[in-house]
């Protein structure tokens, strides 16, 4: 290949990232960028682009950014990059599924066990020093520790991290495991004996519930007063997944009026999460920055694996994970009109056939 190829990579690159761009031949460039503007300095004449969470890969980051055909995301989300304009700009948009699947199941569970144990103010009462001094404390507390044995438990979104979650959550003797997932059949809950119910019948039926669906147009908001009111009173609610399913105002009614129990989020809406939020001063209701996905494995095994996943399209390889790959059609036309970007890049179509 007669061209030099070059990467841009968004905020602090990993050295295993670089070591392997290193091994390809491939010349990087590194910065942050908080700003759509800043992030098309950043990538400017770069062949790929490894894109972060903020600020988003628009399209017009993608139209300026003219020699740009593939940007990968940090694990698997891929909701910060427009899908829609990439697919018809002939961009590939990489992520990797599976890598933090491990991370936020645990995590979810953490946030579950969290609420029905009352961790959280045991801790505070105790380093408070309550325990000694005013036993009494503890009471505004434990009446209301619950077990998870016995209880239903409902899973909005039943991919990868939904059926993780659901593994972890039958070791604790649940009585029932419902799930909504309008994309998957009875045949797959089976495997892990879960029933597929509707949204309705799940929020009403369900005493713990959490979610790990997509943010799409259609979950957008799911989560709200309307929906809020189906639960039980006594609903604990878990999101792991991304923020804008919850209606955030909605929510912190429904807990400041007790018309469920208790949330734990991990994920909010506009993050990070307002130092003034409601949510963050509602007792009921804990919240954690977005670091579900967290672990020295996550990140050691990610950052390999998004860089791979630049190389592997730039040299006419298949990639870990591809969230575009109508784009592929895109390409094979450009390249019998007018290449424009992929010119001189090998042809992937073969191998990225899925």
């Amino acid at each position: 290949m007669g061209k030099q190829l070059k990467v841009a990579l968004h905020g602090r690159a990993q050295q295993s990232q670089k070591d392997l761009y290193a091994a390809a031949g491939i010349e990087t460039v590194e910065g942050p960028a908080r700003t759509e503007d800043e992030l098309i300095e950043l990538i400017g004449d770069a062949d790929g682009a490894q894109v972060g969470i903020h600020p988003d890969t628009t399209r017009r980051v993608m139209q300026a950014c003219s020699n740009l055909k593939v940007v990968s995301r940090f694990g698997v989300g891929v909701d910060s990059i427009d899908i829609d304009a990439a697919t018809e700009l002939g961009v590939m948009v990489c992520n990797v599924p599976g890598s933090n699947t491990t991370e936020v199941a645990d995590h979810a569970m953490s946030l579950l066990l969290s609420l029905t144990r009352r961790l959280y103010d045991a801790i505070r009462t105790t380093r408070e020093g309550a325990w000694a001094d005013n036993p009494r404390a503890m009471g505004e507390y434990t009446p209301s520790i619950r077990r998870l044995s016995g209880h239903t438990v409902g899973i909005i979104g039943f991919g990868n991290i939904g059926r993780a979650f659901a593994t972890r959550v039958r070791g604790f003797g649940v009585s029932r495991i419902l799930a909504f997932d309008p994309f998957v059949n009875q045949l797959a809950a089976d495997l892990y004996g879960v029933k597929l119910v509707g949204l309705e019948e799940l929020l009403q039926e369900a005493d713990f519930i959490s979610i790990h669906c997509s943010a799409t147009d259609e979950s957008r908001h799911l989560i709200n007063a309307d929906t809020l009111k189906l639960m039980k009173p006594t609903a604990l609610l878990v999101n792991t997944a991304r923020g804008p399913i919850i209606d955030g105002e909605a929510l912190a009614d429904a807990l400041e009026s007790g018309e469920i129990e208790a949330a734990a989020l991990d994920v909010t809406e506009i993050e990070p999460v307002p130092s003034d939020n409601r949510l963050l001063k509602i007792p009921n209701c804990y919240v954690t920055p977005h670091v579900a996905a967290m672990s020295q494995t996550f990140i050691r095994e990610t950052a390999v694996m998004q860089a791979e996943n630049v190389i592997r399209v730039l040299t006419g390889e298949k990639p870990h994970g591809l969230a575009n790959p109508e784009a592929i059609k895109t390409v094979a036309v450009m390249r019998h009109t007018e290449p424009g970007r992929w010119e001189d890049i090998p042809d992937f179509s073969t191998a990225l056939q899925v």
